[in-house]
């Protein structure tokens, strides 16, 4: 890998894996159109790892409350939040391993990641124009998450958006966009780390040396960028609302099918 590709996938990723703009979309695009060779999947676990320290640095107040209420088998807020992200968490699992290879061989084309990017952004701006109420992600009930969960496992489908899909679904159930936000990036905590391990898995068996310093500078860029994006957007979306992100899918998406 090249300097120029190294920074623009650890970016990329950052950047869009927290937003309602779909990460996958981006990396398979920019690799498309820029011509590159496949980043591997040692790269993929930095990048990916990059961003999962960024979601933990951000909540780590949060997570810490978790982890004592868990150690002390208190039953609280804080173990009930972390029932509601296993329980929301448990469909994409389930998903993942019936058809991720399948859809990584066929539904990872330019047409399937306009559609989507098109589709799920109005399904947002929906979510959103509807507004969701002063509930935050502690009002969830277990039904509630089971069903954000299943939103998130539509996320496989590259354009779908997994902070975009649980966003909209965590709106459509009664939170407001700061709650529905923060339930989403919480929820994005074990996912990250699974397709983390994952890719790490892979990687390990591959004969070919990593090359250590793509793999620093992509984990750092990435984490950078994605803690700024998270800190930026949960502090401007009650203000702004998903309007951007909606038009910005609808531009992409319309310039794909121009394209084709």
């Amino acid at each position: 890998m090249d300097f120029l590709q190294v920074v623009a996938l650890a970016v990329v990723q950052g950047v869009t894996e927290f937003l309602p703009i779909s990460s996958s979309a981006h990396l398979i695009l920019i690799s498309h159109f820029a011509g590159w060779q496949d980043q591997g999947l040692a790269f993929d676990a930095a990048v990916h790892l990059g961003s999962l320290v960024a979601v933990l640095v951000y909540f780590r107040r949060e997570l810490a409350d978790v982890a004592e209420s868990a150690l002390h088998l208190r039953r609280d807020a804080s173990t009930a939040l972390l029932g509601r992200i296993v329980v929301a968490t448990l469909p994409v699992v389930v998903a993942g391993a019936l058809f991720k290879p399948w859809i990584e061989t066929e539904l990872r084309s330019i047409e399937v990641i306009a559609t989507s990017t098109i589709a799920f952004a109005l399904a947002l701006w929906w979510a959103d124009r509807r507004g969701g109420e002063e509930r935050d992600e502690n009002a969830l009930t277990v039904s509630q998450a089971a069903l954000i969960g299943v939103a998130q496992a539509m996320a496989l489908v590259p354009g779908t958006s997994r902070a975009g899909i649980t966003i909209t679904a965590a709106l459509l159930l009664g939170l407001s966009r700061q709650g529905a936000a923060r339930f989403s990036f919480l929820l994005a905590i074990p996912a990250i780390a699974g397709a983390a391990l994952l890719s790490a898995a892979d990687a390990a068996t591959d004969a070919h040396a990593p090359a250590w310093d793509d793999l620093a500078i992509g984990f750092a860029l990435s984490a950078l960028c994605a803690y700024a994006c998270i800190a930026a957007f949960i502090a401007l979306v009650q203000r702004t609302g998903m309007t951007p992100y909606v038009l910005y899918r609808i531009a992409l998406g319309t310039l794909l099918l121009l394209f084709l």
